[in-house]
């Protein structure tokens, strides 16, 4: 059984420290820290302007960040063997292009949103695992985005981190060209221990959940299928692209003020399944957020199986690997299991009872390798604490 190590322990953070050092040969003014996350339901919904329900993992990334006193913007990686040297002003809508767009993107929105970003060394590393969708992108963004906010004097009151979000969706969208909806960096600022976050993308809200599974005895066991997926590849920008022809079409400013009476109603049979999708999803979201706070794991179970059903048929995200995930997962005993995330790779969660999370693994394991699919990792999926500094 493989599982990831979540880490950010003080080892990791050292160890960012000391590739700071190595990289440009001097000591980091500060730590940036920045969750990934794991979408319990809500998937696609965020930029159809409704409702998700993400948690922080424990896994997550750090950025060393140290000013300096021109105009340069230098960026290396733990995981990146070709770091990334520009001006401030090179920065902007396609460039640069790679890993580096994600951390220099976060710069340029900044500035354009009026803050004085000064030249920079960046240095980032850590334990989210590279497209698994787990948000390894956002918690990149959002650990640069708060070590420079420190470093520039921003206090992370609310409004401050609403900005600071602000600021990393247009570092995916505009300069890494990712065509997101903002969950991942919402979750990865606001997120509470032992909570989920219910983000409402209409009313622009966050609340949050109270996930404390310990008590049930359940865990969540989230199985990366080691199917890499790119969000800028074009599949997530046909996706949305296909939502907004359906609003269109229905005549209404987004999704979340269509009704399934109205989507069945849209002639074109592919636009029909992507609306149905996300108004089913929507609704699954709210159903879900009560079923919690209920303790209706059973009820969890079932939403968990419509949300796959829904995004393997209507949405076509999901892939074999995914599916054998869920479905296995399920026949060894997990309480609910669906893909989370964007789709086209990535991971599953599923809900499962403390006794049988090794035995859930052991199927998944055995069930990759007979279908001759490559070696999945597993990790358990703590819901943990939002982006913050690193103070020694």
């Amino acid at each position: 059984m493989a599982f990831v190590e979540p880490g950010v322990t003080a080892e990791v953070v050292d160890a960012v420290r000391s590739g700071f050092r190595n990289a440009f040969g001097r000591v980091a003014d500060v730590v940036g820290r920045a969750p990934g996350r794991v979408n319990l339901i809500g998937e696609h919904t965020d930029y159809n302007a409704g409702l998700c329900l993400p948690v922080a993992l424990p896994h997550a990334t750090c950025a060393a960040v140290a000013r300096r006193d021109d105009d340069r913007v230098r960026i290396a990686s733990g995981q990146e063997p070709r770091p990334w040297e520009g001006d401030l002003g090179s920065i902007g809508p396609g460039h640069p292009a790679g890993w580096a767009s994600y951390a220099a993107g976060v710069l340029w929105a900044l500035r354009e949103g009026g803050h004085d970003v000064p030249g920079l060394d960046i240095y980032v590393d850590g334990t989210v695992p590279l497209g698994a969708g787990l948000s390894s992108s956002a918690a990149l963004e959002c650990s640069v985005a708060v070590a420079v906010a420190h470093l520039v004097g921003l206090e992370p009151t609310d409004a401050v981190l609403r900005e600071l979000a602000a600021a990393c969706v247009r570092a995916e969208t505009e300069v890494a060209g990712a065509p997101t909806g903002g969950m991942d960096q919402t979750v990865s600022l606001f997120a509470r221990p032992h909570c989920a976050l219910l983000i409402d993308f209409d009313e622009h809200t966050s609340r949050s959940v109270e996930l404390d599974l310990a008590p049930a005895g359940l865990s969540l066991l989230v199985t990366d299928t080691r199917v890499a997926h790119a969000l800028s590849d074009g599949s997530y920008a046909a996706r949305r692209t296909d939502c907004e022809q359906a609003a269109a079409w229905l005549g209404v400013a987004s999704l979340r003020h269509a009704d399934l009476d109205g989507v069945e109603r849209i002639d074109d049979e592919r636009i029909r399944r992507r609306a149905r999708h996300v108004v089913s999803e929507i609704s699954r979201v709210g159903l879900a957020v009560a079923a919690i706070e209920a303790a209706d794991w059973a009820q969890v179970g079932r939403l968990f199986e419509q949300s796959h059903a829904s995004m393997r048929d209507d949405f076509e995200i999901s892939c074999p690997e995914l599916d054998t995930a869920v479905s296995t997962a399920v026949d060894a005993g997990a309480v609910g299991a669906r893909m989370t995330g964007g789709g086209f790779g990535g991971s599953s969660v599923a809900v499962v009872t403390e006794e049988r999370v090794d035995a859930v693994v052991r199927a998944i394991d055995a069930r990759f390798a007979a279908q001759g699919f490559r070696s999945p990792r597993h990790l358990r999926a703590v819901p943990s604490a939002a982006a913050g500094v690193v103070l020694r």
